[in-house]
């Protein structure tokens, strides 16, 4: 009975975490519908872009930056370098007459070091954080300031477009149009869980106090909410940026996500309490800690389920289910051509997810703390 127990509440967690979370909130996004108050406003803004060792790609988002269609005068552009050793900084200054601005750190410390270092040399009202692989539309900071006319909202994501080498979009796609869409209920519902790492906004308020040990996507929400605002995704400002051709180095990726994640929601576990916090603490609980815990949950629901197949016909059609779910994912993380059906990407991705997820946790759990975050490079 203690197995069918865990079984089952094992299985309950994962498709909580996966599923039930997305049809609550969507039940609770129809009553509250909470809708950002957008208008046309022009703030002064500072565009912030992290780089480290950026040579190859520095000078394509200084003119995709350069490009944006907003008033020059309340538009400056910081780049913060975090200990470039290669030409970066050189190419940065050559832009020095087109109004950019070099901050640099003697030495290399992360990509939170680094913003620090850009949030006190911003001037503007909102600052816009944004990674040099990331391409944004030439009206992408009018489209994205339009949602401080709200009161209310503290930050503010882009939506994460993922495209491969030729700009189609790529077969992490369906799992970023989950994450998308789990962005937009909850800020219907309330406020984001986490921004967009890749292209961000904030009022300059919300940046007082910024952490450099932790990532700057989930902390700011927590700071903006801590301050009584919220955060929200807005659908208009899009970030295009190419996936992974790797897949070790999308698996690290996501490795590092997750390690660097945990020790933000045990530093803010006090946010889990609805009687301070409210609904955001569930929205908390469920996006991330369930979802943190669910591979877990993965892993003691196959475990059970091998150990009850034998006793009777229903745990043994459970276990070939779920044993031919995960071997058609490993199958898929080996195999590009699963890339090209979408109904293929499900299993590939939610095993790439739960063992990578298992890693992190059996890294924090080790003792391992990763403090400096450097992009990808795609």
């Amino acid at each position: 009975m203690t197995l069918q127990i865990a079984f089952w509440a094992s299985v309950a967690l994962v498709l909580y975490a996966y599923l039930g979370y997305p049809i609550v909130l969507a039940l609770v996004a129809v009553l509250r519908n909470r809708t950002v108050a957008k208008a046309d406003i022009r703030p002064a803004v500072s565009f912030i872009i992290t780089a480290h060792n950026e040579a190859g790609r520095i000078r394509e988002k200084l003119e995709n930056t350069l490009g944006q269609e907003y008033p020059s005068g309340l538009f400056e552009v910081i780049v913060a370098s975090d200990g470039s050793s290669d030409q970066t900084d050189e190419i940065v200054r050559s832009y020095a007459p087109r109004g950019v601005h070099l901050v640099r750190a003697s030495e290399r410390k992360g990509k939170e070091a680094a913003q620090k270092l850009a949030v006190a040399a911003a001037s503007g009202e909102v600052l816009v954080f944004s990674d040099v692989a990331t391409r944004l539309a030439a009206d992408g900071v009018s489209r994205i300031v339009r949602a401080f006319a709200d009161s209310t909202v503290g930050c503010v994501s882009s939506v994460d477009h993922a495209v491969d080498g030729d700009g189609r979009p790529s077969g992490e796609g369906l799992y970023v149009k989950y994450e998308m869409l789990l962005r937009r209920l909850e800020t219907k519902a309330g406020c984001v869980v986490g921004l967009s790492g890749s292209c961000f906004a904030a009022r300059r308020d919300v940046c007082r106090e910024w952490a450099t040990d932790v990532p700057s996507d989930f902390d700011t929400v927590l700071r903006a909410v801590r301050m009584g605002l919220r955060g929200v995704v807005d659908g208009d400002s899009v970030g295009y940026y190419q996936t992974l051709s790797d897949g070790s180095k999308e698996f690290e990726r996501k490795v590092r996500t997750v390690l660097r994640g945990i020790p933000v929601v045990t530093r803010n576990v006090a946010m889990l309490n609805p009687v301070r916090y409210g609904l955001f603490s569930w929205q908390l609980f469920s996006h991330k800690l369930c979802r943190w815990l669910a591979p877990v949950a993965t892993l003691v629901a196959f475990g059970v389920n091998a150990w009850l197949a034998p006793t009777s016909t229903l745990y043994a059609a459970l276990f070939v289910v779920q044993a031919g779910f995960y071997a058609l994912g490993v199958a898929g993380l080996l195999s590009q051509i699963v890339w090209r059906h979408a109904l293929l990407r499900v299993p590939a991705f939610f095993v790439l997810v739960t063992i990578s997820t298992l890693q992190a946790w059996y890294r924090y759990v080790r003792g391992d703390r990763i403090v400096m975050w450097a992009p990808s490079e795609r």
